[in-house]
């Protein structure tokens, strides 16, 4: 039976599409099959455009509505689960919204969910990460709908746009179900920086750093720079020196910059699950025995109150 191919994508807070969407693709093009992309939200119009012109799909899914504006796990499901038995794969980004509503439509489908997919082998052979990164398993799924959960930063993203838009068919929106409601979102904007998840250079802070204060005042005008993002280990955000939404690690953010400069992370497993396939990485620490050198390409030994302000001075000039 030839593949069947539904990726999932997600908005950004603009209302366009999220750059995830072309490493989705690059993981569809592995498992070779026709390919659809579902875009939902409150507002897809942006988006949908956008989707219209991705290059090696067959057509665009659209579901639009109120319902689905504020991304709970059970309005996606509803929208998601009437189409799923049409496919043999539907595939996600590996982000908190995709880990939130992929595992309920895995039970309510009774079938296994694949997390965190790293390669692709075949139709259903993958590779993906368990204990924390330190292995790399191959898994086989012989479920007849596979439901995949990708980590986007370990497919390059496919280029290129379509000159002649794919037909779009809209989805009819959920009802409302009172089984859940969203009472905030808060973010962390850094103004004028790259996202996260996005950037070519991540700048990240640990414990070493000793203080909020400390991680702005050392950190920020490196990031600055370098044109960085801001990240942080989880005991930097446990002790409240940086925000939970820049924590890289297993349960934060998985980062594969062109660059990353870890300063005064002791170098946890934790930690380094979210960023050791990083193309270059740089270590600031005093502790010489730190776990973070195994890891690094590039490391500096010392006080990173001095080190930090001279990398900074010398890239100013």
């Amino acid at each position: 039976m030839e593949n069947r191919i539904l990726l999932v994508t997600e908005l950004g807070p603009d209302g366009h599409l999220k750059s995830s969407i072309r490493s989705l693709l690059a993981a569809a093009k592995a498992l070779k099959g026709d390919t659809d992309v579902l875009i939902w939200g409150g507002d897809t119009t942006s988006a949908l455009v956008e989707a219209q012109h991705l290059p090696g799909i067959h057509r665009v899914l659209n579901g639009s509505g109120a319902t689905l504006a504020e991304g709970l796990a059970e309005m996606l499901c509803a929208l998601v689960r009437p189409l799923a038995r049409q496919y043999t794969h539907i595939l996600t980004a590996a982000t908190a919204i995709g880990k939130n509503w992929m595992p309920r439509l895995a039970a309510l489908e009774d079938v296994a969910m694949i997390s965190d997919v790293v390669g692709v082998e075949s139709s259903d052979t993958f590779i993906r990460p368990i204990y924390a990164g330190s292995i790399w398993a191959t898994v086989c799924c012989p479920e007849s709908l596979k439901l995949i959960t990708v980590r986007t930063t370990a497919f390059p993203g496919v280029e290129g746009e379509r000159t002649e838009p794919v037909p779009v068919e809209n989805l009819p929106c959920p009802a409302a179900m009172p089984l859940s409601t969203r009472i905030s979102v808060h973010t962390h904007a850094q103004e004028g920086r790259p996202s996260l998840e996005n950037a070519r250079v991540v700048v990240s802070g640990g414990r070493g750093l000793g203080s909020a204060e400390h991680y702005e005042a050392l950190l920020g005008p490196l990031a600055e720079e370098l044109n960085a993002a801001l990240g942080a280990s989880r005991a930097a955000v446990d002790l409240g020196y940086a925000p939970n939404d820049v924590q890289v690690g297993q349960t934060g953010k998985v980062v594969a910059p062109d660059l990353y400069i870890a300063i005064g992370i002791s170098g946890a497993i934790q930690h380094l699950a979210g960023m050791q396939t990083s193309r270059v990485i740089v270590a600031i620490n005093k502790d010489p025995d730190a776990p973070i050198f195994a890891v690094a390409d590039y490391g500096l030994v010392g006080d990173l109150n001095l080190l930090v302000p001279e990398l900074t001075a010398a890239l100013q000039k």
